[in-house]
């Protein structure tokens, strides 16, 4: 049993077994629109929920979505949520309020709350402190609301493009994911508001790319690789929740698995949180596995396996569950340790206090304030990358500099392509065109023109569509930009759901080429001689070699992931020069979609080589990113020997060698030259981002334990193994000591006996890290 106060066991004591059981559900009042997988055949196979009074009349455990699911006034919403607990408190026999969680991963989704940069783009930034603040801004907006649980970081480590949710996801990197959703986590619930981690485990692994396929990753793969991110947003972070995976691995449903949400998530790494079931996982576990003969099967394998609440319904937790318990074919002691942990959860945020919900609801809110489009813009503008630049970027007006812009492509003035597939505008108003998006978002047509004023003229044609084989708008397109000085293009994706759209949760995509006629219609522009400038907004990266490579290329590519309300403005100052890019690619841009999957972390046989016809190097690399000015590298020290199970340290000197300040993402690699297992070739060991004066230099230093180096042996357990590595300081994954790009590589003895990392004495971060974390209790 988890660790409970004794008024949450007096509780659960006076508990009749229904009671018990409504407070292991949630209960979605406004199924309106489809923004769950098989939402709709779920809903029509749901016993009828009957009047709200009715359905409540034993508790409830949770709300779901009382803001996210339809677009409803937040402060009218909120009238109603106060009046509904006050309810639930005077009129249940226990008087227990619900706990309510919305989706908040690009931001609160309700409508008219602020809309961030996707995840995406929070590991293009690579910036966890501005996470952190955005998080807590996210969080305080929440809690306002009265909403108590986030579903959010998603911590799945990119491994195919081709999947649709790469949109939601932060990087290809376990180490990037783990400290950025980390401090995900510390900014929400500083906020008061448990995040919620998913999906646990191995999602992003999925045959092909494919949604909700079968994942093959082996033990040694989603130790290193999958499993990190969670235990550093748990030990580290101090996440409260977790969400299960949809994900079926090596046959085994991560729903129905006890192994990892009973063996290793609470008896390996103590955690005492609170597991929920992803949105229908439970009854999945009959539909879609088919390892359960009926709900209430379903029901008795999800309990055992470790989720406490199903969501965001009851379908299997309420009457499917009470018969099979009271024919004597389930053990209540399962549903009592799923509800002690409920109420525990409750109590520790507030809910079981007394005079909770007596104030007032709040009569005004401001869900999109000046703070909230300040780090909308920061982490919009610092995660920008600039891929290629023959000199053409920063624009400069002038007499003799281009004066007559063309603005083309399909994503060139419209809001929507500026967001994810989980913000509210995407998410939910897809379903409710008759809306306004209820905040201030220019297009990007709309933000050049703001930076540049009347210095320029702008002539704008979409040319085509994100989708489809329309080729009518071509002529327009080229027309503007033959009379232009330099035409930008702005191409990409429409983030959406199960379809609608290009990118996205259940988007999945067999091709890795631009969507539609894209590729075609910046071809034509190019052909017109007239220097192009073209501006990728995706949720994915793309193979684009033709436009960074070929000889008939733009002239400057931009990449930006999905950068929010406030990304018109970052990216029209990036191609003004008020911002100088400084974002790095988070995954690698892929040479083709039969390259995939592929991982910058590869071992030696995962590169190019003379025995196979195909190369899967990427045409940029993991943690590239240009800037209008440059750097070198210089001067790294490293220390000669450390024990297993120690720290060394590592600095070196940055000189920034352009003409105005700049902001470097300096990277720290690393290499196990012999070891008992397969190691990467390559392995991101750490980051800093800093920023260094025109002419000038700093020194960076880290201090990183060699727990980073760690991986499981032939015996599965995770040790320090001793022998050489090399380290060097790079601009990004592939870089050499042959050009300033990378400091020559030192080399390192890790010394002693195998050190065997424990829980108790993981140290997986380097101290520039831990800092952030150094507040919250592990």
């Amino acid at each position: 049993m988890p660790t409970v106060s004794e008024r949450v066991r007096a509780l659960h004591a006076q508990m009749t077994l229904e009671e018990k059981l409504a407070q292991i559900v949630g209960y979605w009042l406004d199924q309106n629109g489809v923004v769950a997988p098989m939402q709709s055949e779920m809903a029509s196979g749901q016993q009828d929920a009957g009047h709200l009074i009715d359905v409540t009349r034993n508790g409830l455990g949770q709300y779901t979505r009382v803001y996210g699911t339809r677009p409803v006034d937040p402060v009218e919403r909120a009238a109603w949520l106060w009046d509904e607990q006050r309810r639930l408190k005077r009129e249940t026999r226990l008087g227990i309020p619900a706990l309510v969680h919305e989706e908040c991963l690009t931001g609160l989704a309700a409508w008219k709350a602020a809309t961030f940069p996707t995840p995406l783009a929070w590991g293009a930034s690579f910036n966890p402190d501005l996470v952190r603040d955005m998080a807590e801004a996210i969080g305080g907006s929440m809690r306002e609301l009265g909403i108590h649980q986030g579903l959010a970081p998603v911590l799945d480590v990119i491994r195919d493009p081709r999947w649709g949710r790469v949109d939601e996801c932060i990087a290809e990197d376990p180490y990037v994911v783990g400290v950025i959703g980390s401090s995900y986590v510390t900014g929400l619930q500083s906020a008061g508001v448990h995040a919620t981690l998913k999906h646990f485990v191995g999602y992003s692994a999925s045959r092909a790319g494919r949604n909700h396929a079968p994942v093959s990753a082996g033990p040694r793969e989603i130790a290193d690789v999958f499993l990190p991110p969670f235990e550093m947003a748990l030990l580290d972070g101090g996440a409260r929740s977790v969400m299960n995976s949809y994900a079926e691995i090596d046959g085994v449903p991560l729903g129905s698995s006890e192994e990892y949400l009973t063996g290793l998530l609470r008896e390996r790494w103590g955690f005492d949180g609170v597991v929920v079931a992803d949105y229908f996982a439970v009854a999945f576990l009959e539909v879609t596995h088919a390892i359960a003969a009926d709900r209430g099967a379903a029901a008795a394998a999800a309990l055992t396996a470790g989720i406490d609440v199903e969501l965001p319904t009851g379908d299997a937790y309420l009457v499917p569950l009470a018969e099979r318990i009271r024919a004597g074919e389930f053990d209540e002691a399962y549903v009592d340790r799923a509800v002690l942990r409920a109420l525990a959860q409750k109590e520790e945020l507030g809910l079981l206090e007394p005079d909770v919900f007596e104030d007032e609801a709040p009569t005004s809110v401001d869900l999109d304030s000046p703070r909230h489009r300040e780090l909308a813009r920061r982490l919009a503008e610092e995660s920008v990358v600039l891929l290629s630049n023959d000199g053409i970027l920063p624009l400069s007006i002038s007499d003799d500099r281009p004066s007559r812009i063309a603005v083309i492509g399909p994503n060139a003035h419209r809001a929507e392509a500026l967001m994810g597939c989980y913000s509210f505008a995407n998410h939910v108003l897809a379903h409710h065109p008759e809306f306004p998006i209820g905040f201030e978002i220019p297009t990007f047509l709309e933000g050049l023109t703001a930076e540049l004023g009347t210095d320029a003229e702008l002539v704008y044609a979409e040319g085509a569509a994100v989708e489809g084989d329309d080729r009518s708008g071509f002529d327009e397109a080229v027309t503007a930009a033959v009379d232009a000085d330099v035409a930008v293009v702005v191409v990409g994706d429409q983030a959406g759901l199960f379809g609608r759209g290009t990118v996205g949760e259940g988007n999945d995509s067999e091709s890795l080429e631009l969507p539609g006629v894209q590729r075609e219609l910046v071809e034509a522009v190019i052909a017109t001689g007239t220097p192009v400038v073209m501006i990728m907004l995706t949720g994915r990266p793309y193979a684009v070699s033709w436009a960074l490579d070929d000889e008939r290329r733009p002239a400057a590519v931009l990449q930006s992931f999905f950068p929010g309300e406030e990304g018109a403005s970052a990216l029209a100052g990036v191609v003004s020069g008020r911002v100088n890019p400084s974002g790095r690619l988070p995954v690698s841009m892929p040479r083709s979609a039969g390259a995939q999957p592929f991982t910058y972390l590869h071992p030696p046989l995962g590169g190019a080589s003379e025995v196979t016809a195909t190369d899967p190097t990427p045409v940029r690399p993991f943690g590239f990113g240009l800037s209008y000015s440059q750097f070198e590298y210089s001067g790294l020290t490293v220390d000669s020997e450390v024990a297993a199970g120690g720290t060394f340290t590592a600095s070196v000197t940055v000189t920034n060698t352009g003409a105005r300040v700049a902001n470097d993402v300096v990277q720290l690699y690393g290499h196990d030259v012999a070891a008992s297992v397969t190691r990467p070739v390559v392995q991101l060991l750490g980051f800093q981002r800093v920023a260094v004066e025109a002419g000038q230099s700093v020194t960076v230093s880290f201090s990183v334990p060699t727990q980073r180096f760690a991986f499981s042996d032939r015996s599965m357990t995770r040790i320090v193994e001793p022998g050489a590595v090399q380290i060097w300081v790079g601009a990004h994954a592939s870089a050499t000591a042959e050009s300033a790009s990378a400091t020559v590589r030192k080399t390192m003895t890790i010394t002693g006996e195998a050190h065997v990392v424990v829980p108790s004495d993981r140290r997986l971060v380097t101290a520039e890290i831990s800092r952030l974390f150094s507040a919250v209790a592990t």
